[in-house]
């Protein structure tokens, strides 16, 4: 099969493909008009990988009201991810609500990039991708298998993404819905002119160059733990948006 050797970066679009998944036949083209995270796991039955959808799982419908589609990739087969979400569900009582492509022959990782040729290749297919309503890729993560991703920060990422989008202003180190947000720095001298001269009062300038307004959106949902467990954990409580078999 013919690799894509292209380096995807940020700004571009995101490859199309069809794939089969968990849930049927999916192409990432379906998908226009949402957000999607993108995200690979390097095998079925793994501990650390079966936290991590667990932990997509209880936040699932955080992901929703941000109209963010979750699609998980992974080179089993599509028999082997079944038995293997329905173990999930037989011993937490969770059903995985958002697809799994089989990748058996690395097409949609090749494609991503995803595959390391200088490493092992379970050891190298675990990325994520946010992908834009234009199906553009706003933000790439890559993580290494020994470590599970941080749900509430994704999510957190994805509100910094979209507020952004919305409002043409960025978003500072540490930023938490509600902070305030940054305003674009000037792009041409006579912009800073008119800056230092004549500042908007609503804005905290610091300097010319780094100015703080209100937050300007709405809260969307949590993107910081709450109750007794973090997600993943099943001894800390129901966590929000579990769902539980009848």
């Amino acid at each position: 099969m013919e690799r894509n050797h292209q380096c995807l970066t940020i700004g571009r679009i995101a490859p199309d493909f069809t794939a089969i998944t968990t849930d049927g036949i999916i192409t990432m083209s379906q998908y226009r008009g949402k957000w999607v995270l993108l995200f690979s796991h390097p095998g079925d039955f793994t501990p650390i990988c079966t936290s991590e959808f667990i932990a997509f799982s209880q936040l699932y419908s955080e992901f929703v009201k941000r109209n963010v589609q979750l699609i998980g990739v992974s080179i089993d087969s599509n028999p082997a991810h079944l038995a293997w979400f329905y173990d999930i569900l037989q011993f937490t009582g969770i059903k995985i609500p958002f697809p799994l492509i089989a990748d058996r022959d690395a097409e949609v990782s090749a494609l991503y990039g995803m595959v390391n040729p200088d490493r092992i290749y379970e050891q190298s297919v675990r990325d994520v991708f946010i992908i834009d309503p234009n199906q553009r890729i706003r933000a790439i993560l890559t993580y290494p298998a020994t470590n599970g991703r941080n749900m509430y920060e994704l999510l957190r990422l994805i509100d910094a993404l979209q507020i952004s989008t919305e409002y043409s202003v960025g978003t500072p180190a540490n930023w938490m819905p509600g902070d305030p947000v940054i305003v674009p720095a000037p792009r041409t001298f006579n912009e800073v002119i008119e800056r230092s001269s004549n500042p908007d009062p609503d804005w905290n300038c610091r300097q010319w160059y780094m100015c703080y307004t209100d937050y300007p959106g709405e809260s969307t949902g949590s993107t910081t733990p709450t109750g007794g467990g973090s997600a993943g954990d099943l001894t800390g409580g129901e966590p929000q948006g579990i769902i539980k078999e009848d």
